[in-house]
């Protein structure tokens, strides 16, 4: 059974740093799409960012313009996990994080993918 576990949310101060992790299980994750996707009461699942197959031991990553220069979103030798260290973090990065892997494309969209987490929480908050 496949299955996608979050960690390391909590609450933090405008300015300050986090990290993420996500480590996906009952399956061999290297050639798929893993990225993470925020979401707010009210509104849709945003594309945050992806790290993404190339081929051979080649992936490429990619963000959101909103969290471009202060995300990096990064994979362990493994293939099977995921971390997204965020940096100046603002108010409006609160948002329940998800962690998603899939193969298809557009990796920016939600119907690309196929396994998810349960979500964790990150509350930017003075």
């Amino acid at each position: 059974q496949v299955r996608l576990v979050e960690s390391g949310g909590g609450l933090v101060q405008p300015g300050d740093s986090l990290r993420l992790s996500c480590t996906a299980s009952g399956g061999t994750f290297s050639t798929y799409a893993m990225a993470w996707f925020r979401q707010v009461p009210g509104k849709e699942r945003e594309f945050v960012a992806a790290n993404t197959w190339g081929g051979r031991k080649t992936y490429y990553e990619y963000y959101d313009d909103s969290v471009k220069g202060r995300f990096t979103v990064s994979r362990a030798t493994s293939g099977n996990a995921i971390d997204l260290q965020m940096h100046r973090l603002r108010p409006e990065d609160t948002a329940v994080y998800y962690c998603a892997a899939g193969l298809r494309r557009p990796f920016e969209i939600v119907h690309s993918y196929d396994h998810w987490g349960q979500g964790i929480q990150v509350t930017i908050s003075s």
